[in-house]
């Protein structure tokens, strides 16, 4: 199989000839990357910088992501003047052609980085999002139609550039706490789920996949995000969740894209427990037909685990591969 191949068995559940994987630390992926102009540009040492919606991030010593400290549209009243980006600015998508080179085989992804209620959390700031849902609904769905539309032209003028080229979607959307979604379910599925659908349907008629990561405890909405179209969910804190649970209800529905647990296992467990780990996930989240994806967490040093820790996970999950030597 090429890795186009093998990544797609695995959301298709159709046998992949072994465990799929995105790990760049150690030099070996089935995927390639191909973004947009999208991401803060935090180059010549700069601290602070704002991207292409205003939202102006800062970064420490540390050469992480940084946050955004400050928001744009924090207050209603500056709503009206907030000048909105403009997704069919070619500039957008300047240098993306050459980002395919070395693409062959691989399967290939674009990325949409905080696809809708973490954008909002950025234009808007958490604290503020969480009360417009019950203080000025009309408004903060105004907004979300807003970027939901900008979000929809970008996918379409990526394809329209690129057609038949991207095999899937990557976004961000960070839904869950330690314990539970944070929003009610409900509002989650009165709110965003209609939204979603319509997203998702449009990066579906391109023929691409869906892959959403989400930080923290999300399972009361998996079987509404099967619903909508996700194909695979990057989860990276295992542990928040009952796995065995979790497994009985989606293995096999939904590929999971994990790993050992970023906060729990990787910074502060020795080899053993993470080789433990290792085998528990792929018992409980693979399905024999397929259905589980072994990435990397991209930024090791920001949590303290280097290369060799990564290795040994990495050395885990191969020995206890569900699908090597799979006869096609």
């Amino acid at each position: 199989m090429t890795s186009y191949e093998r990544v797609k068995a695995a959301l298709e559940f159709t046998v992949p000839d072994r465990l799929p994987v995105s790990f760049d630390a150690l030099g070996c992926s089935d995927f390639h990357g191909v973004t947009w102009n999208q991401y803060v540009d935090f180059s010549g040492g700069v601290k602070y910088s704002e991207d292409l919606w205003g939202c102006g991030w800062t970064r420490t010593e540390m050469a992480n992501m940084g946050q955004i400290t400050s928001h744009p549209i924090d207050e209603w009243d500056k709503l009206d003047s907030y000048v909105w980006p403009d997704p069919d600015n070619p500039k957008f998508y300047e240098g993306m052609e050459e980002q395919f080179k070395g693409s062959e085989d691989k399967f290939i992804t674009t990325d949409l980085f905080m696809f809708l209620f973490e954008r909002l959390q950025g234009l808007r700031g958490m604290a503020n999002v969480l009360m417009d849902f019950y203080v000025e609904p009309e408004k903060i769905a105004a907004m979300t139609d807003r970027i939901m539309d900008f979000q929809i032209r970008v996918l379409e003028n990526i394809n329209q550039r690129f057609p038949g080229k991207i095999h899937g979607l990557g976004f961000t959307e960070d839904w869950g706490t330690e314990t539970a979604l944070i929003i009610s379910p409900d509002l989650w599925r009165e709110f965003f789920k209609p939204r979603y659908k319509k997203m998702f349907d449009v990066a579906k008629g391109f023929g691409w996949k869906l892959m959403m990561h989400s930080c923290g405890k999300i399972d009361d909405v998996l079987e509404d995000l099967i619903e909508v179209g996700v194909d695979g969910v990057n989860l990276q804190q295992p542990r928040v969740f009952d796995i065995a649970e979790v497994g009985r209800k989606f293995a096999g529905r939904i590929c999971f894209y994990s790993l050992c647990d970023i906060q729990h296992t990787l910074p502060f467990k020795d080899d053993d427990y993470i080789r433990e780990e290792a085998a528990l996930l792929l018992k409980h989240w693979s399905h024999p037909s397929g259905g589980f994806i072994l990435t990397d967490y991209g930024d090791g040093a920001a949590i303290g685990v280097d290369d060799k820790k990564k290795q040994v996970m990495y050395d885990a999950f191969m020995a206890n591969d569900p699908w090597k030597g799979t006869e096609r």
